[in-house]
């Protein structure tokens, strides 16, 4: 077991199973998942070679759980429940392969870029195939803290919350942009954004009205968030619009305008920022030395050179071709 920051309260740990023999590798699994969860009962067809790592991420009193495993079984049985002192919900996004999560009288499965929600005071069977190798972030949420936004007599099964019609994509989102960012982020920030997560998956079981969705700030954070996202994967579009973006992201015209101007910028000025550092990016790539200015300005969505030399200059202070000779450290340029 490794144990990769410490302090007074360690945030991260890493197991893996390449780490002891074949034969005690799904052993040391078993114990790095109870460690990483609470008491869980995984079975395995196979004895020998089980190459797994669990990566564990302190989100204030919750964590994210990082697993990449091959196909396997796990029980959440009565005995497992009663020698677990605390109470939690699994709030697993998938990665990679499938997982069929049964409980009570339900099944629900998940595939790539779905998530779901199991309570562990329920006994639940997780079926983890599709392999050869999968991967989940789950997100280990203390009961209480959902339960704190939910109504007082609220109980359910397992549930796939990223269909929800109204805020699933945001849910979605919020999680990708958390397990991807969870470390790389201060750890107060990596917490109020896991107590965002809760608050769209709450305002999905309890199915609020739309209108009052719309009027809480986490929906707005994580509309935002998506908001974003879909800019960054639409910028190289030509011609790309505030319709467009605003019909991907499920929003109006109006709340785009609205999101992009509680960071003080507009859609415009702020796709032209974007845009820019990519074209920028890419000529200091040394991959792309030989590519023409042109081409790359036209690749991230402008159709004029002069206006692209113009604005890039004004962003970064010099033409783009100087930016460029900077990398390839031009005699005549470096003497400036």
């Amino acid at each position: 077991m490794e144990q990769v920051n410490s302090g007074r309260r360690a945030r991260h740990f890493v197991w893996d199973t390449a780490e002891t023999r074949p034969t005690e590798q799904f052993s040391y699994y078993r114990e790095a998942i109870c460690q990483a969860f609470m008491n869980l009962t995984p079975e395995s067809a196979t004895t020998s070679r089980f190459p797994a790592t669990v990566e564990t991420i302190r989100l204030g009193a919750g964590a994210v759980n990082r697993v990449v495993f091959p196909e396997h079984t796990v029980h959440r049985s009565r005995a497992d429940i009663a020698a677990s002192r605390d109470s939690c919900f699994y709030l697993n996004f998938k990665l990679a392969g499938r997982c069929r999560m049964l409980q009570g009288t339900r099944e629900v499965s998940l595939s790539r870029g779905q998530v779901g929600i199991v309570d562990s005071d329920r006994e639940v069977v997780l079926l983890h195939d599709r392999g050869p190798t999968l991967k989940v972030a789950s997100f280990w949420v203390p009961a209480q803290e959902l339960r704190n936004r939910l109504p007082g007599s609220f109980d359910f099964e397992a549930e796939r919350v990223s269909d929800d019609p109204h805020v699933g994509h945001l849910i979605v989102e919020t999680a990708r942009s958390l397990n991807a960012g969870a470390l790389r982020m201060p750890e107060e920030d990596s917490t109020r954004l896991f107590g965002v997560l809760l608050d769209l998956v709450a305002l999905s079981l309890s199915g609020r009205a739309r209108a009052q969705m719309m009027e809480t700030a986490s929906l707005a954070d994580a509309t935002a968030l998506a908001l974003r996202r879909t800019i960054q994967e639409r910028l190289r579009e030509q011609g790309l619009t505030v319709a467009a973006v605003a019909g991907a992201v499920g929003i109006s015209e109006r709340y785009v305008h609205k999101l992009l101007a509680r960071s003080g910028t507009t859609f415009s000025d702020y796709v032209m920022e974007r845009r820019l550092d990519g074209a920028a990016t890419d000529l200091k790539d040394p991959a792309l030395a030989r590519r023409e200015i042109g081409s790359i300005a036209f690749d991230w969505g402008f159709s004029d050179l002069s206006h692209f030399t113009k604005r890039f200059k004004q962003r970064f202070g010099c033409r783009p071709r100087d930016w460029r000779g900077q990398l390839n450290g031009d005699p005549a340029l470096l003497s400036r």
